[in-house]
């Protein structure tokens, strides 16, 4: 029978000269067994078949105390105390083939302690200490100093943001308060606009109320027009009817009974020359009543028209002179036949150049036009 238990090995080595010929004593710590493929258990039966668990320690012991010594000799001090893994992977490296060819594998090993007799290690901690100490001296017035740089490098930045930040500020407020003041100009504009925009809209419609003032006075200016000369007419006709029908009437009876007793008509012409007097007063009457109503309509006209001008009122006034003048002759017109009587001292013509000469002042009587000066 053979075991296959892990074994636990602490090879030591004492007073080995390193590669600078300083003795130090090395021990380690190392994990092996039997490896169990069947080659190399077959390798491991014919080398330790028979033997207990001590003679394998001791065989396996030896083996890498020798190689362990081996690599001493070819490494410095500061190698082997400074990087004590890389040495025990270089030991396990260098004696895992001839273990391996006994058929025990290597699973760990670690080298545990390291010292000298001489003073040696102590004397390279020291010297490792002092320039410990030195470079961490030496660090701490490097540190500090590139902490005061660091500091005043801080300091300025710190100063150079704030700088900035203060510019940046007064730059916003500028801006805030241009901003703001042009904000200010554009609502004054919008408020002087609006108010103006108010008056002017105020102004349009006081126009308007205004004017529709004017159409309405207009209109009842127009409907008192069209009353009076309603009444003018009403007027006109009852004249007609209760003075110039009877009139036209009595004067041509008189015309009949002229024609039918002409020697009475010689014989009786003062009696008949006065009537037809006192029938051309009555129509004379009646052409004045007429043409004080259509003076007073006229007048009412001119106010309304006013607007029009004084030219277009004489254009008004010529042009309506023609219908007053129909109107006055209208009821000789029915006359077939005018004698005119007069006195001793009176003659036709007289009498017409008389009739003429009253029609500027007639006219003037009705409509307020002189002729005389158009």
């Amino acid at each position: 029978r053979i075991s296959l238990e892990i074994m636990t090995l602490q090879p030591r080595c004492e007073d080995v000269e390193t590669a600078e010929g300083v003795a130090l004593t090395v021990t380690g710590v190392a994990q092996v067994k039997i490896m169990t493929e069947k080659e190399l258990l077959a390798v491991a039966c014919e080398q330790f078949l028979g033997k207990n668990v001590q003679d394998v320690k001791n065989v396996v012991l030896q083996t890498l105390e020798g190689h362990l010594r081996s690599i001493l000799g070819t490494l410095t001090v500061e190698q082997i105390y400074q990087d004590r893994d890389q040495f025990a992977k270089l030991v396990r490296e260098v004696a895992a083939p001839d273990v391996g060819r006994m058929g025990i594998e290597i699973l760990s090993f670690t080298i545990k302690d390291v010292y000298d007799k001489v003073d040696y290690l102590s004397s390279l901690g020291k010297t490792q200490t002092a320039a410990v100490r030195r470079d961490a001296d030496i660090g701490v017035a490097e540190a500090e100093r590139d902490a005061g740089i660091r500091e005043a490098e801080c300091k300025k930045e710190m100063l150079d943001v704030k700088f900035m930040a203060d510019t940046k500020i007064a730059d916003s407020r500028r801006a805030f308060e241009l901003q703001k003041a042009a904000f200010s100009e554009e609502v004054n504009i919008k408020t002087a606009e609006a108010q103006l925009a108010y008056e002017l809209q105020s102004a349009r419609e006081q126009q308007k109320i205004r004017q529709e003032e004017i159409e309405i006075e207009v209109v009842q200016r127009k409907k008192q027009i069209d009353v009076e000369e309603k009444e003018i007419i009403r007027m006109e006709k009852e004249l007609i009817a209760t003075v110039k029908r009877p009139a036209e009437a009595e004067a041509y009876r008189i015309q009949q009974i002229a024609e039918g007793e002409k020697v009475k008509q010689v014989l009786l012409a003062q009696a008949e020359a006065e009537k037809i007097r006192k029938i051309g007063e009555a129509e004379a009457f009646v052409i004045e009543a007429i043409g004080m109503a259509e003076a007073e309509r006229m007048k009412l006209k001119a106010e309304a028209l006013k607007q029009y001008g004084d030219a277009a009122q004489l254009a008004l006034v010529l042009d309506a002179l023609p219908e007053i003048a129909a109107k006055v002759a209208a009821p000789l017109s029915k006359v077939d036949e005018i004698v005119i009587l007069s006195g001793e001292n009176s003659n036709t013509t007289s009498e017409v150049n008389r009739l003429l000469a009253e029609i500027p002042a007639s006219v003037r009587a009705i409509t307020g036009v002189d002729l005389t000066k158009v």
